[in-house]
């Protein structure tokens, strides 16, 4: 962005101070991170006055700051827009400066896999176009906007994740950035304390289309019931579905995992054989998308291939990490679901990589009043497996440790509530060169510590 603070001032009809010739390049809510000719935008919070930091923040090159009209104490010296409130004014900017881009925007949603679709979209796409993707978890009501402030005018397409808690959410975002390309991976179980259902957060998902240009397609999982329904209910939208349904419009018939990463071959809207750099049937799902995009966008299937064998995800995605005895960790290690823990633990048992598998499982979070059930659930799945050890983390692994004990899984087994070290121990007695070892646990899990502990050791 490089607006005229007094254009930015017209967008919020605004009144402001010392406005003439600056130049604002892009907008921040944290002097950590500002960069020279940001827009300041403080907030106001219980613990945390943002206007005290807006003097630091100038200091670190700011070339203006939002006030709020009720804040006392404004200098009188520094450039200023004064506003009732700073969350809806930041929006209020994003919205304007959305109007005047040209680019095309994609947004994406979904239970899991929404961050790594997202990645490999952009992959697929930045080699032939300038793309800009939301950087780490800057996803949400004051994300998505600040994302779009830091959009250049050339920008060619903006890659947006969309994340949600509750009703309402999605829309919202969808509304901001009214994409060309809308996305849902899949429908899982996250946030079901809030949303009540499989249902209700398929509803929430869907909220993406509110915001949909009027020639614009929703591409989503074909494989989910729920989302066939919705799509039902709206005759006129344009979709494009993908997945091992025979009726997907992209279908994956065939999938293999080699020393390289995931060979699959896609029929339908797109034919051919292709390569991702990454583990897992579920992160192959997610690079269908960025397929039918790049489809939809004209690159060629040759194309399309070329960039997906480049492709790289944000860490902790099916991450794979060699240890210095030379043991596998496949660190998937960011969130988990009870869609995503099935995904991973389906590639645990279907790889053929190392003989000696591990499966390192950290509590699943935000599940509601049917979490112990989900949680030992898993016992179905690890039993399938033919494991070396099972290391359990937090305390409702205990639920999990407890039913695998009654169904007597042959595996060594050992749960800690809040101590890596026994978990970490255990995989440097016992782990070596032959050893795959899955780490999957919510974020609040915090299972690469797990990893970085053999690794420093």
């Amino acid at each position: 962005m490089k607006r005229q603070l007094t254009e930015l001032a017209g967008w919020l009809k605004a009144d402001g101070q010392n406005m003439e010739n600056t130049i604002v390049t892009g907008a921040s809510i944290d002097t950590r991170t500002l960069s020279k000719g940001d827009l300041f935008i403080p907030f106001r919070g219980e613990q945390v006055n943002g206007h005290q930091y807006v003097q630091q923040a100038f200091d670190k090159g700011a070339a203006a700051s939002l006030w709020l009209k009720d804040e006392p104490g404004a200098p009188a010296d520094l450039p200023l827009i004064f506003v009732d409130d700073s969350e809806l004014a930041l929006q209020q900017l994003a919205r304007a400066y959305r109007n005047e881009l040209t680019c095309k925007f994609i947004g994406v949603t979904g239970s899991n896999g929404k961050t790594s679709t997202k990645d490999l979209i952009t992959s697929v796409l930045a080699p032939h176009f300038k793309v800009r993707k939301t950087e780490g978890n800057f996803n949400n009501q004051l994300g998505l906007p600040l994302t779009i402030l830091t959009l250049e005018d050339d920008t060619d397409i903006a890659v947006l994740e969309m994340g949600m808690s509750d009703f309402g959410e999605i829309s919202f975002l969808s509304e901001v950035a009214k994409p060309h390309f809308a996305v849902i991976s899949n429908i899982g179980e996250a946030h079901m304390q809030n949303l009540g259902s499989r249902e209700g957060i398929a509803k929430a998902k869907f909220e993406i289309i509110d915001g949909l240009k009027d020639d614009g397609k929703l591409f989503y999982d074909g494989d989910e019931p729920l989302l066939r329904n919705l799509v039902g209910l709206h005759p006129g939208l344009q979709t494009v579905s993908f997945g091992y349904s025979e009726t997907a419009d992209l279908k994956l018939v065939k999938m293999e995992s080699g020393d390289e990463g995931s060979n699959y071959k896609v029929t339908g809207i797109v034919e051919g054989d292709f390569t991702i750099p990454v583990f897992g049937a579920h992160q192959v799902k997610n690079s269908l998308t960025a397929i039918l995009i790049a489809d939809e966008l004209g690159l060629s299937q040759e194309e399309i291939r070329s960039a997906l064998l480049d492709a790289s995800l944000t860490d902790m995605r099916m991450q794979p990490v060699i240890s210095k005895s030379g043991a596998l960790f496949i660190n998937d290690a960011f969130n988990a679901a009870p869609t995503s823990m099935n995904a991973a633990l389906s590639f645990l048992r279907e790889t053929g990589l190392r003989k000696e598998k591990w499966a390192v499982l950290g509590d699943m979070l935000e599940l509601g009043d049917n979490e112990r059930t989900y949680h030992e659930s898993i016992a179905h799945q690890l039993n399938k497996i033919q494991l070396k050890g099972i290391l359990l983390f937090g305390p409702r692994m205990k639920w999990l440790y407890d039913e695998l004990k009654k169904t007597g899984n042959g595996s060594e087994i050992i749960w800690s509530e809040d101590n890596y070290e026994p978990l970490i121990q255990e995989l440097l007695a016992y782990s070596d060169k032959d050893s795959i070892i899955l780490l999957k646990g919510s974020r609040g899990m915090a299972l690469e510590k797990i990893m970085n502990g053999v690794m420093e050791a």
